[in-house]
C-alpha cells in the first residue's frame, strides 16, 4: 500500500513515525511551510518535515490546496506530486490545511484522520485542549474516512484514554501521539485485507474545539477554582495561562484546584506562599500554584519560584487583563 501523509507538528510525527517502522511505502509527505519562532524569530521547520528530511522522504510544502484560492500554483503543485506517486491513502494528522474535495478524491481509498478525542465529541482544531479545559474524565482517538465536513467522516477505529486529574495538554498529548500511531497502522493493516469498517457518527454528543486563542490565556481569578486550575493545565505548553503580578505578566503552568477551602479574601489574593505551592483565592475557592515563570526566566516550582521572589500573604493578582 503506497502512503501519502500529510501533518505538521508533533503529533503527526508520531504516527509518520509509526507507519514508516510498520513497512508502509510512503513515496511523499505533505506539511506546512517553514515557520519563525524563537527570539531570532528564524525560520524553522514542522518536526514532520525534520523527521521526513531525516529519513530521506520527499516533502513538499503548499500554503494552500484550493485550485481557485490564494495559493493556487501550490495547490496544482501539489496536485500533480500526487498525482505522481498515486497513492492507495492519504493519511492526515494535524496538517493545518482544510482538504478541498480533489484532494479527498485523489487516493484510492480516499483520506483517513487521525483526531485527538472520541468523536463526535471535540470536533475541530484543539481537542486535547477542551478535554482538559471541560473537565472530561475520557478522551482517546479516532479513524476516520474524511468527508467534506469538519471531521464529520464515518470512524474507522477508536480507543479511549483517562485523563488524570494532573494531565496537561502536553502530557495528554505524550500519551495520545503514540496510541494514534497505533491505531493508524491497524486501521491500514486491516484496510489491506478488506477488514476495515466505518461506522456513522453519532448525531447526539456533537461539540466543538476551537482553536484556543491567547486572548484566552488571561486567568480571570473570579472564576471558580475548578475552571481555573483546567485552564492552566489546558494551555500547558501553548499558549500558557497569564496574570499579572507586581506590574510583571508571569506565565502560570500548573495549578490545582483547592474546592474545599472558601477564603474569605477578595479573588486574585494569595493566601499561602509555601514551598509546596502558592494559594490564591478565586470566586469560589481558592487554587494552588506550583509551577510558574517570570518575564524571562524559566519554568520554576513553587519553591524555586519563591526564593526569586518573596511574596506575601494577602498581596493580590491583577484582576484585569494582562
Amino acid at each position: 500500500m503506497r502512503l501519502a501523509f500529510a501533518g505538521t507538528p508533533e503529533f503527526a510525527r508520531v504516527a509518520l513515525a509509526a507507519l514508516h517502522a510498520a513497512g508502509f511505502d510512503i513515496p511523499l509527505v505533505l506539511t506546512q511551510p517553514d515557520r519563525p519562532s524563537g527570539r531570532g524569530q528564524q525560520l524553522h521547520p514542522s518536526a514532520v518535515k525534520a523527521w521526513s528530511v531525516a529519513q530521506g522522504l520527499s516533502v513538499i510544502q503548499p500554503q494552500g490546496l484550493r485550485l481557485d484560492g490564494r495559493y493556487a500554483t501550490d495547490a496544482h503543485t501539489a496536485r500533480a506530486a500526487l498525482q505522481s506517486v498515486q497513492p492507495d491513502v492519504m493519511v492526515v494528522a494535524a496538517y493545518g490545511l482544510i482538504l478541498p474535495e480533489w484532494t479527498l478524491a485523489l487516493p484510492r481509498l480516499g483520506c483517513l484522520n487521525i483526531h485527538a478525542s472520541l468523536l463526535p465529541r471535540w470536533r475541530g482544531a484543539a481537542p486535547i485542549h477542551r478535554a482538559i479545559e471541560a473537565g472530561d474524565a475520557c478522551t482517546g482517538i479516532t479513524v476516520m474516512q474524511m468527508d467534506s465536513g469538519l471531521d464529520t467522516g464515518p470512524m474507522l477505529l477508536a480507543e479511549p484514554m483517562d485523563i488524570a486529574d494532573g494531565d496537561t495538554t502536553g502530557s495528554l498529548h505524550d500519551r495520545l501521539a503514540p496510541l494514534g500511531g497505533r491505531l493508524i497502522v491497524e486501521a491500514l493493516e486491516l484496510a489491506v485485507c478488506g477488514g476495515l469498517h466505518a461506522t456513522a457518527q453519532p448525531t447526539d454528543g456533537v461539540t466543538y474545539a476551537k482553536k484556543v486563542d491567547k486572548a484566552e490565556a488571561a486567568v480571570d481569578w473570579q472564576l471558580d477554582a475548578d475552571t481555573i486550575a483546567r485552564r492552566i493545565r489546558a494551555f500547558n505548553p501553548a499558549p500558557g495561562a497569564v496574570a499579572r503580578l507586581r506590574g510583571e505578566v508571569v506565565k502560570l503552568w500548573h495549578a490545582q484546584a483547592l474546592p474545599a477551602a472558601q477564603p474569605t479574601v477578595g479573588p486574585g489574593v494569595v493566601t499561602g506562599a509555601t514551598a509546596a505551592g502558592i494559594s490564591v483565592a478565586c470566586g469560589t475557592g481558592a487554587v494552588m500554584l506550583t509551577e510558574l515563570q517570570r518575564p524571562g526566566g524559566k519554568r520554576l516550582n513553587a519553591a524555586q519560584f519563591l526564593q526569586g521572589q518573596s511574596l506575601q500573604v494577602g498581596e493580590q493578582f491583577d484582576l484585569g487583563t494582562p
